[in-house]
């Protein structure tokens, strides 16, 4: 077997809170990815289309608010809801490109009502079929503002030869049964996606490779008062509330013994490619695997619940 795999990530600003103008960004890099022989593509925290930024710079906390009400309906209305189609065209260039993609969107899901939005993380295959759809478990403080809680669904891996991949949303990789979860199916290739900054994945990534003797891949996007348009309600006093980078990347690459193949690019948009030898995880798992020979599970253990959450169970008679 092939024990190389070669991976791109992408750092890139969305056009912000526009679906169909993001979603050509992210086809042009992913065509770019795939032009490189990049057999994986990653993409930050709900790039598709945009992070609610506007939480801590508006005053997201002011209850019944119209300006709030007015913003959530407009981030709304560009949502992803997959039952719908909205990532087709992605399905579709996996597969003519022979391409995986990991990227993350605001989806507003059909069996939630379609009103609510979840932060969730996308698998689509380089057969062009999604595999896994999963949705943040925890929003991160202001975000609980804007999203709604996740369930285990998607807390899944797959092949991806050479490698078992799977992946979480920005602050679940400080979740430890979340990434114990990844562990136990096998998981020697850990996704994290941020919305944009070194400082989290300088911190966090390093300790993830160390405690799993993986490849840790970070992916961040960017964020900058130039990334306002004019179509954002209330864009002016956006515009006037920020002064600087609000998400600066800090997109890596970090090798199973904890050190640097990729250190933390930031403040530029850039296709990063890289090619991971599997062997060195292999190399790594030698003296200590999290979920093998250095588990005790008849000690300590974990129970997953992957039941899609819904308020309809239907009953046939």
């Amino acid at each position: 077997m092939e024990s190389n795999l070669k991976i791109a990530l992408a750092q890139i600003a969305p056009i912000w809170l526009n679906r169909e103008k993001t979603l050509e960004k992210v086809i042009k890099w992913m065509s770019d990815a795939a032009e490189q022989g990049a057999q994986l593509v990653v993409f930050g925290e709900a790039l598709l289309p945009g992070y609610p930024f506007w939480l801590d710079k508006l005053d997201g906390a002011s209850f019944n608010s119209s300006t709030q009400k007015e913003i959530h309906a407009h981030y709304l209305d560009q949502a992803i809801c997959i039952e719908d189609g909205h990532l087709d065209p992605l399905c579709q260039l996996a597969h003519k490109k022979q391409i995986a993609i990991y990227l993350g969107i605001m989806e507003k899901p059909s069996d939630r009502g379609g009103h609510s939005l979840y932060c969730s993380i996308v698998y689509i295959d380089k057969g062009g079929e999604i595999k896994s759809v999963h949705r943040k478990l925890m929003p991160t403080y202001e975000e609980r503002l804007s999203w709604s809680p996740g369930d285990g669904n998607g807390l899944v891996t797959h092949k991806l030869s050479p490698f078992t991949v799977g992946g979480l949303n920005c602050w679940e990789n400080w979740m430890p049964l979340a990434r114990a979860a990844m562990y136990a199916q096998g998981e020697d290739l850990h996704i994290s996606i941020w919305p944009g900054n070194k400082r989290n994945t300088e911190m966090l990534l390093p300790v993830i490779a160390q405690e799993s003797r993986s490849y840790v891949v970070g992916v961040s996007g960017l964020f900058r008062k130039e990334d306002i348009p004019d179509d954002f309600p209330y864009a002016d006093k956006m515009r006037a509330a920020t002064s600087s980078a609000i998400a600066d990347g800090g997109s890596c690459i970090v090798a199973p013994d904890g050190t640097w193949l990729v250190e933390p690019v930031v403040n530029e948009e850039k296709l990063i490619i890289a090619e991971l030898d599997h062997k060195k995880v292999g190399e790594e798992r030698q003296n200590f695997d999290p979920s093998g020979h250095y588990s005790r599970p008849d000690v300590l253990s974990l129970n997953v619940n992957r039941e899609r959450q819904s308020v309809l169970h239907e009953i046939k008679t």
